[in-house]
């Protein structure tokens, strides 16, 4: 990476890393039990035997905070393509709806529409992906754009060839970053400034981390352990499930 891009993406990290470090911090303050037991499936718990009330809100928490994460980094990563993509030249944000990245390269524009991974989206968005891909297209077509129209999904991260599937070029990790800079080794070199500041806020977030497996592990044990200390895997059941009038 150019050591002046290198500066410019820093200072992006910088200022836009924080935000999702206090995303984090302030998804932990807002959960409630009631919300996390309410998205979980008991029988698959139960199935695991998973008998301590501890464990049990440690599993539930954590599935629920790594997908929390995921989504909020994603964003975050799909900010950074457009930061990169408008800094090396020939890239801005796309004003087309669902499409994130306007890029020329040669007499080619690609349109692209950014995702963090590869497992995003159900059937629906996909199908709603081509279909914002072709109004694209259809519109500068009429406005009498002349060269090459790609409409593009880029994947942040990911090992996979790049393939053309008639609808829309596939693109991801090593490639797409080199597509959006023309720098091969730009996939590896964003690694270091994403560091920032990384080990004092999670050192942080573990502290009300803890804070919060410990008030809902209570939570817990106060609505749904007997007297013995037992889960009463039957009201949790019906607190999740029960929907027929008495």
């Amino acid at each position: 990476m150019e050591p002046a891009l290198r500066r410019k993406i820093e200072r992006f990290v910088e200022r836009n890393i924080v935000a999702f470090h206090e995303n984090r911090a302030a998804n932990l303050d807002r959960l409630k039990l009631a919300e996390v037991l309410r998205a979980k499936n008991p029988y698959l718990f139960k199935a695991k035997h998973l008998e301590s009330a501890p464990d049990l809100i440690r599993g539930l928490l954590d599935a629920r905070l790594s997908s929390s994460e995921e989504g909020s980094f994603g964003g975050f990563m799909e900010d950074l393509a457009i930061f990169v993509a408008s800094e090396t030249g020939g890239g801005e944000k796309s004003e087309a709806p669902g499409l994130d990245i306007d890029l020329r390269r040669g007499s080619t524009r690609y349109l692209i529409a950014v995702k963090s991974g590869r497992n995003w989206g159900n059937s629906t968005q996909h199908a709603q992906l081509r279909t914002y891909f072709a109004d694209a297209v259809r519109r500068l077509r009429q406005s009498k754009h002349t060269g090459e129209i790609q409409p593009t999904l880029g994947i942040c991260y990911g090992k996979f060839k790049t393939v053309n599937n008639g609808k829309y070029l596939h693109i991801g990790g090593q490639s797409f970053w080199h597509l959006l800079s023309g720098d091969r080794d730009l996939y590896t070199d964003l690694i270091d400034p994403l560091g920032f500041q990384a080990k004092q806020f999670n050192d942080e977030f573990e502290e009300r981390k803890n804070n919060t497996y410990n008030r809902m592990t209570r939570d817990f044990t106060n609505k749904y352990c007997d007297d013995d200390g037992a889960i009463d895997w039957k009201q949790v059941v019906e607190f999740v499930s029960s929907n027929l009038p008495d």
